[in-house]
């Protein structure tokens, strides 16, 4: 039987703090993806444990009767502690070379290693349908881990919110987009 995760980015949110709520729109939308997952078995929640993150699947949690597993490998990637006017450029860069790193942060390789521990985990585990709540970064380079060419680009053109399904089969992992720019009107 394939294992399925389904990679939810958070939605809108206030800010980048671990302590940022989500916005107005935010909170609607996390009510719209109970209905985007109304016809989707799921056994298991993990999310980090930011703010946003968990306010995206709180109702979903809720409506499921799910408890959400908070996961701090699941946090955003630290690009570096030190304030850099040019972090887009620079986290440009890191798609190039997984093990650049900065000041206080941690190279792409590293937070990829992070993200792809939980997965390997919830594959190992006995569950069948899981959804992970993560952050535009992270989930990148854990899709980038999957699907070789998930660059910079694919990164720029994500969602909030966003959500990816990992198929695994014995024959490899399979990759799909299910969030549409559309997807809220169709709800």
């Amino acid at each position: 039987m394939p294992k399925k995760i389904y990679v939810v980015r958070h939605c809108e949110a206030q800010g980048q703090p671990f302590e940022s709520p989500l916005t107005e729109k935010g909170l609607n939308q996390a009510n719209v993806l109970v209905q985007f997952f109304n016809n989707t078995e799921i056994d298991r929640i993990i999310s980090s444990p930011f703010l946003r993150a968990t306010q995206s699947i709180e109702p979903l949690s809720k409506k499921r009767n799910i408890e959400i597993e908070k996961d701090e490998r699941l946090s955003e990637r630290i690009l570096s502690t030190k304030d850099l006017p040019d972090w887009y450029e620079k986290l440009q860069e890191t798609f190039k070379d997984l093990k650049l790193k900065f000041e206080g942060g941690e190279s792409s390789q590293e937070a990829m290693n992070r993200i792809v521990n939980v997965v390997e985990e919830v594959l190992a585990s006995g569950t069948e349908n899981t959804v992970i709540v993560s952050h535009g970064n992270i989930i990148s380079l854990l899709l980038k881990k999957y699907v070789r060419d998930f660059n910079f680009e694919c990164w720029r053109n994500l969602s909030n919110p966003d959500v990816f399904q990992l198929t695994f089969t014995p024959t490899g992992v399979n990759l799909a987009r299910l969030w549409k720019e559309d997807t809220l009107s169709k709800i």
